[in-house]
């Protein structure tokens, strides 16, 4: 189904600032459907003459008379109506013929004012067959309605200016105090009367200010100071959070009422703190696993300042280094909320411990990511991790051995939607002919081969490079044959 924004830059002439002003209505007009328990349908002029429905909404709070969807829809029988509203830039109300329906609904048909002229029309449409029967509710409702509908004709709803989100905002259902000039309460309903008596207030509202009641109305004072509507959520009582939405009522730019809306969010605000309090827990979790492998990395290397044997020493170090990165992946977990990681933010600090592990002033080596990584699991992280920093010692162990010139090292990191892919390219030496991945006998490659295949359910090869492997990763032209690309695919 195409868009408002669609449809009117497809069949009308209505500019980009009549076109927003027109979104802005259609992101306030659930409460209206609600406050006039009907279907309100947006129509606009085409170019070709014809009057199109660009937009539609069914009422929460009554019953609807459209069981299918009419948006891109011309006009039928509302044409007479809507052309009468459009250039007299009056609301009119009249009969029209509803499908399904044995007798003729009633419309009722709002122009839509922007500037000087009206752009569109609002039309209201029920039946009184299967309308609510009217009480005090429902009257009072009806006469916000009407009072809202003024506005939209004399183009000051909605409103101009930033406003703030409404999609989170209190409903209808939740609660409605009625105000008059003066924010005084004209009008409760049942649910706001309940949400006040949740609050210690069992007084009659009506005919009060809401600081004489002793309710919180610094919301009615800023939306009537700067005629516009205000969200505000605070806590009335030690025990109950309420969330409010005042909308001024306006008439020749002075302000002539309010509505209220509130809605108790006290149980919504409790799982929020659970969930802040069980995230926080858990980051110092992750804060204290990262201190126990660095104090385990710090021992090792004691350890391995007392050994003598060149070989226990290179496995002491090839230790400390794999703890060291475990340990990095959880320092930026406790840095981040929730169990995700940017792999980025690992990946940059793995190839700074490279540099400083791996290179020597007579083999320097430089260290370079490419592409982002996204957000991945600490499951997938973790593993992966280690994965990397095996496959960069490898990189600077056979490609640039003791004695080289040293050269560089590029990750390139590049996910889609379902998997992750890095490469891992070097243009030192290349592999041997008859070198094959599956038959490695060395630890570090056993070490990746593992965690790839059985913990990461993922894919890897190596290979020589190619030239146009090096121009991708900037490294210049070198021969077919140089260098090792290490590919690897993870599913995410």
């Amino acid at each position: 189904m195409a868009t408002l924004g669609e449809l009117c830059r497809q069949h009308t002439s209505l500019t980009r600032d009549e076109i927003n002003h027109l979104k802005q209505l259609v992101s306030e007009w659930g409460l209206l459907a609600d406050l006039c328990f009907a279907d309100l349908l947006l129509y606009v002029p085409s170019t070709d003459s014809e009057w199109l429905i660009v937009a539609q909404v069914r009422p929460a709070t009554g019953q609807t008379i459209y069981l299918a969807d009419y948006v891109g829809v011309p006009a039928d029988n509302e044409r007479p109506l809507l052309t009468s509203a459009f250039e007299t830039g009056e609301i009119c109300e009249g009969e029209i013929a509803v499908d399904l329906l044995p007798e003729p609904a009633r419309m009722l048909a709002i122009p839509v004012r922007h500037g000087a002229k009206p752009i569109a029309v609002l039309s209201r449409e029920w039946s009184n067959r299967t309308g609510r029967q009217p009480g005090e509710l429902e009257r009072t409702y009806l006469g916000i309605f009407q009072r809202f509908a003024a506005m939209i004709a004399e183009g000051s709803f909605p409103f101009h200016g930033l406003v703030g989100d409404s999609s989170a905002a209190p409903r209808v259902g939740d609660g409605v105090m009625v105000l008059d000039d003066e924010a005084r309460v004209r009008y409760a309903s049942p649910n706001a009367v309940s949400a006040l008596h949740r609050v210690g207030i069992s007084a009659n509202a009506v005919g009060m200010r809401l600081a004489e009641l002793g309710f919180n109305d610094s919301p009615v004072r800023l939306a009537y100071e700067d005629r516009m509507p205000v969200i505000e959520e605070f806590d009335q009582t030690p025990n109950v959070t309420l969330l409010t939405r005042c909308m001024p009522i306006l008439a020749g730019g002075e302000v002539t009422g309010g509505v209220l809306l509130l809605r108790d969010v006290t149980e919504v605000r409790k799982r929020d703190k659970l969930l802040l309090s069980k995230d926080a827990t858990i980051r110092e979790i992750h804060h204290r696993v990262k201190n126990n492998l660095q104090t385990i990395s710090s021992l090792l290397r004691l350890q391995g300042r007392r050994l003598e044997s060149t070989e226990a020493k290179a496995a002491v170090a090839e230790s400390v280094r794999r703890i060291r990165t475990i340990a990095l992946v959880h320092e930026t977990l406790s840095r981040e909320p929730g169990d995700d990681v940017a792999f980025l933010e690992i990946v940059r600090p793995l190839l700074r411990l490279a540099e400083e592990g791996l290179q020597s002033p007579d083999r320097p080596v430089r260290f370079t990511v490419q592409g982002d990584g996204g957000r991945l699991p600490s499951t997938i992280a973790t593993p992966l991790s280690v994965v990397l920093t095996e496959l960069l010692q490898n990189a600077v162990d056979h490609g640039f051995p003791e004695g080289s010139t040293g050269g560089d090292v590029v990750v390139q990191l590049n996910p889609t939607e379902d998997q992750l892919n890095i490469r891992v390219i070097n243009d030192g030496r290349g592999l041997d002919s008859h070198f094959e991945l599956n038959k490695a006998t060395g630890l570090g490659l056993s070490i990746v081969r593992t965690l790839v295949t059985t913990e990461l359910a993922g894919s890897i090869t190596m290979r020589s490079g190619m030239p146009e492997d090096f121009a991708a990763a900037g490294l210049g032209d070198q021969p077919k044959g140089a260098g090792t690309v290490v590919d690897l695919t993870v599913p995410i």
